[in-house]
């Protein structure tokens, strides 16, 4: 299998995997709405109107905010609870032995959240939709209307692997050691500290950027398809951001 291909599903797989009971289709959008002039911050509001107004056909909605975040965080997107986790994939219909696409209507940036989150969680067996949405409509593939429909019965099994997440203090510990490459994703104003979005402007220390959209992103902004493996590879080394 093309490296692409582990981590990718193209439209045209997809379309041609539109009825196969074990593909599960997840949609994972989320608004941040910015804050008025002078304020910090954002409003954030999971995208399922968006998706009651049209689609993928068959495709569910994963609500990052509400389901897949911990209740307890006083901080956006903390990871949940393995418990809460697998209620809520299971309730999605994704099984131990289900292939899961996941697809946003941005950059793929709530797409691969959640499919990080899954690989977190031990589940391998997920695929981002290259080009997403915006892809999706723009070869007229098949898409339906109104809020999800029933799924069969499925059971989820969370596993937390812990080396794939880092915190504080191993994150403080990198700076300190300079043995780890820390790399930010955000646009080049938000890096440089142009922009008041979050509480404090700029980056972690010795961190490098490689912006994962925007035209220098590592997903081209007309298409939302990745660019290729070895323009992204030098993205990364023009940033400084070596294995």
């Amino acid at each position: 299998m093309p490296e692409r291909d582990r981590f990718l599903a193209t439209t045209e797989w997809l379309a041609a995997n539109l009825a196969n009971p074990k593909v599960r289709v997840l949609e994972c959008t989320v608004h941040l709405l910015r804050p008025a002039e002078g304020q910090r911050g954002f409003r954030v509001v999971p995208a399922i109107e968006d998706f009651e107004a049209g689609h993928i056909a068959g495709a569910g909605f994963a609500d990052l905010h509400n389901d897949l975040s911990d209740p307890e965080s006083k901080l956006r997107f903390m990871m949940p609870p393995a418990e809460q986790f697998a209620e809520a994939m299971s309730r999605y219909g994704v099984g131990d032995g289900s292939e899961v696409i996941l697809y946003d209507r941005g950059g793929n940036m709530w797409a691969t959240r959640i499919w990080w989150m899954l690989r977190a969680f031990g589940f391998d067996n997920a695929r981002v939709l290259d080009g997403g949405w915006t892809k999706w409509t723009a070869e007229g593939l098949p898409v339906e209307q109104g809020k999800p429909g029933p799924v069969p019965a499925a059971r989820f099994t969370a596993r937390l692997r812990p080396e794939l997440i880092a915190g504080k203090d191993e994150v403080l510990q990198a700076i300190e050691s300079g043995q780890a490459c820390i790399v930010n994703a955000l646009n080049e104003a938000t890096y440089r500290g142009e922009t008041r979005t979050y509480a404090r402007p700029g980056h972690i220390k010795g961190s490098k950027n490689v912006p994962a959209m925007g035209d220098s992103g590592v997903v081209d902004p007309a298409t939302q398809t990745y660019r290729d493996l070895a323009d992204i590879r030098a993205q990364f080394e023009a940033a400084g951001a070596k294995p």
